[in-house]
């Protein structure tokens, strides 16, 4: 008999969610960056195990929102909760619950929703430390399991996926066998140059960035792909392209590297930078850049 059920992830900003996720899959579907706020969108993904469909929604971290963008990408989180028939909660092994886990805990509480809590980078932690943060945890609310993992390294997803499977319930698949995510390739793309401007460019740039693929043709045996990316100042577009044009050179090298590998064919990418001065602010340009609620 076929079983399916939905784990919405959550939890603070920088906390593995999406590197989880990835785990998980054994496929990278959701970009990841040492920079908080990284995921902007639910994305979903599937992994089938013999009769068993799991459907992950990897979400935004939830932080205190101040732009619209940070409004759309909080409620983006909340959402996922609500469609879940259990929750997986994120977070460092190495620290009691905070503010955004008590948040997301009083949530929890309201809805009724089952929770599985995953302590990350349990391997950075003395076995004394890891024991204290459980009974933290333990005091706060009436989790349904408790599982220490290591998601860089695959640490214990085997037995979180058991957890989970724990809330799957009779039905049919809503999802094709072999699929792992709703995610097209055009947004897959314009997700993988956006990782890669997260990775190359530091102070505040990197989060007033969007990524708009503008052209995506394939041929049999090269992809043509025109992206835009917007940022909101001037003085950002300078950083962007660099001295001569290197900085965009590079970024455009790392993310051809991963699009080769993600689509099979050589990738031929052009990449172009304008500015949208402050689209963050407001909810037209929040919602022209595609990050809207369904």
């Amino acid at each position: 008999m076929k079983k399916i059920g939905f784990f919405a992830i959550v939890g603070r900003p920088n906390v593995g969610k999406s590197t989880l996720l990835n785990q998980i899959l054994g496929e990278k579907i959701a970009i990841v960056s040492s920079k908080p706020q990284t995921t902007r969108n639910r994305i979903l993904g599937i992994e089938t195990r013999g009769e068993n469909q799991f459907v992950f929604l990897d979400t935004p971290g939830i932080f205190q929102a101040k732009n619209s963008l940070g409004d759309y990408m909080v409620k983006t989180a909340n959402s996922a909760m609500q469609d879940a028939d259990a929750v997986i909660l994120v977070a460092d092994a190495g620290f009691a619950p905070g503010e955004t886990e008590t948040r997301i805990l009083q949530s929890l509480k309201r809805s009724e929703i089952p929770a599985i809590l995953a302590l990350n980078k349990v391997d950075l932690y003395r076995r004394e430390k890891l024991a204290k943060t459980i009974s933290a945890y333990a005091a706060t609310h009436d989790f349904a399991a408790v599982v220490p993992i290591s998601a860089k390294k695959g640490k214990y997803i085997d037995e979180l996926m058991a957890e989970c499977e724990k809330f799957l319930h009779e039905d049919e698949w809503i999802f094709a066998e072999d699929m792992i995510t709703d995610q097209t390739q055009r947004t897959l793309a314009s997700e993988i140059i956006r990782e890669k401007i997260l990775r190359t460019v530091d102070r505040e740039v990197p989060h007033g960035i969007a990524v708009v693929i503008e052209e995506f043709r394939e041929e049999e045996t090269v992809t043509h792909i025109r992206a835009e990316i917007f940022c909101e100042k001037a003085s950002h577009k300078g950083i962007l392209v660099g001295k001569g044009g290197e900085t965009l050179k590079r970024i455009g090298s790392y993310a051809r590297e991963d699009l080769e590998k993600l689509l099979g064919t050589q990738v031929y990418l052009d990449l172009w930078v304008k500015v949208k001065e402050n689209w963050r602010d407001s909810q037209r340009g929040v919602t022209d850049f595609g990050y809207c609620a369904d």
